[in-house]
């Protein structure tokens, strides 16, 4: 049997110190529990919001209570100058992006009858577009070694009547989390996406009827909704030295759901 390889803790160290990530869509939700968990783990965080300043600012004051520095830039996803500048401020302020969590997203449902190129631009504008964005304008100051996290969905390969076109943009995140993964390869770059299923964040809270949450929630296999800090466990843990020997794959983040 061959030896174990132990390697020695360094107590109290955390995981991500001397780390810089960008969170986009940090302001709220999930977007705001992976900027503060990855804040809790020493990293430096910059987040991107495009309307409430002042949820934004929220954040960067509980990343500033945890101990280590924030910021927050206004930019909008879909826009090719505004992620470039984006990028330029948090350079400017920490150096590098070693970590890009690609958070930002858009919800909007029609059914197949009801669906028009309007709805079709919109949703892909900022689900895949503002991600090739971002992504590309992070690459030009991350080190080798850094990390890329996509968040996906459970509906990427789940059924769910009238968000056929959200559906096709995370199954399209899906695939670009593959490909990049084996492009990045040689840079020692990991490309990983999360897929949260039902996500008790304050969208969900007002817009899904009661009887539809217990639904849910009956159909999960662990009997609960989950959490933004349930996503952002799994962020970290690809965002981390744990996570190095994962790349190219998007981990169903739902309690069983899709199971």
């Amino acid at each position: 049997m061959p030896t174990a390889q132990v390697t020695e803790e360094k107590v109290g160290l955390k995981r991500l110190e001397g780390k810089v990530a960008l969170v986009t869509g940090g302001s709220r939700g999930i977007g705001a529990a992976i900027a503060l968990k990855l804040a809790q783990e020493g990293a430096k965080v910059a987040i991107s919001y495009q309307k409430n300043k002042g949820a934004a600012d929220n954040v960067v004051e509980r990343i500033g209570e945890l101990g280590t520095e924030g910021l927050a830039v206004q930019a909008n996803a879909s826009s090719q100058k505004e992620s470039d500048d984006l990028v330029s401020a948090v350079v400017k302020k920490f150096g590098r992006v070693d970590i890009l969590v690609n958070n930002a997203g858009v919800f909007e449902g029609a059914p197949v009858t009801e669906i028009t190129l309007e709805h079709y631009e919109r949703v892909f504008d900022v689900n895949i577009k503002g991600v090739l964005a971002n992504t590309v304008a992070a690459l030009k100051s991350m080190p080798d070694g850094g990390r890329i996290i996509n968040i996906s969905s459970g509906v990427a390969r789940m059924t769910f009547p009238g968000a056929s076109v959200y559906s096709a943009t995370k199954a399209a995140l899906d695939t670009l989390t593959r490909v990049w993964a084996q492009e990045l390869g040689a840079r020692k770059i990991t490309v990983n996406g999360v897929a949260p299923g039902t996500t008790a964040t304050d969208m969900y809270n007002a817009a899904v009827p009661e009887e539809a949450k217990a639904h849910m929630t009956e159909r999960t296999a662990l009997g609960r909704v989950g959490t933004p800090e349930d996503i952002a466990d799994a962020v970290l843990f690809l965002a981390s030295d744990e996570g190095r020997w994962v790349t190219g794959h998007t981990i169903a983040c739902d309690g069983g759901i899709s199971i």
